[in-house]
């Protein structure tokens, strides 16, 4: 009998990709086989870094610090645009993952899985609270920081750090 693979779809903007992302993904490789990090092209956000440039940092980001405990778990970063859970059904994925934050992430994200869990009943939502020492990061936060010239390199890889020095640089 053939072993079902366990796939998740990890959905999120990552507008950057921040040390509380890699967390997320670093915790949720023992409880997987294949993980599929998706990046959104949500438009409404107004991203700072496209689609294929977020793509491409998050890809450097995983070859660079991501921390397989199996070295059979495979990491995967893909684009999509509409439905998430129309997405994770194209991928064959089981489970959606979700971090959360506060209690307000809570709300918005307990609509989303509700909603997912009627279009796409196969599919579980799972939800892993932020660590303690990354509660408080945000993409948003992060962005304006680095847009105001403060310092983030303890919320973002040096590597993001660096992107990010160079885009509000280029802007200015």
């Amino acid at each position: 009998m053939e072993k079902v693979q366990k796939i998740a779809v990890y959905p999120g903007t990552f507008d950057p990709f921040t040390s509380g992302h890699m967390d997320i993904v670093n915790r949720v490789l023992p409880l997987v086989d294949h993980l599929i990090i998706a990046v959104s092209q949500h438009s409404e956000k107004n991203p700072l870094f496209s689609v294929d440039e977020r793509v491409s940092l998050i890809t450097h980001e995983l070859s660079q610090t991501c921390k397989s405990v199996s070295h059979q778990t495979t990491v995967e970063v893909l684009s999509f645009e509409g439905l998430l859970v129309t997405f994770a059904k194209n991928v064959k994925a089981q489970m959606i993952i979700r971090g959360l934050r506060a209690v307000s992430d809570f709300e918005y994200e307990f609509m989303m899985a509700a909603m997912n869990a009627r279009l796409g009943p196969e599919i579980e939502t799972l939800f892993l609270m932020a660590s303690d020492h990354f509660q408080f990061i945000s993409s948003q936060v992060v962005k304006e920081v680095a847009r105001l010239g403060g310092d983030v390199s303890q919320f973002v890889s040096p590597y993001i750090d660096q992107k990010l020095k160079e885009r509000f640089f280029l802007q200015n």
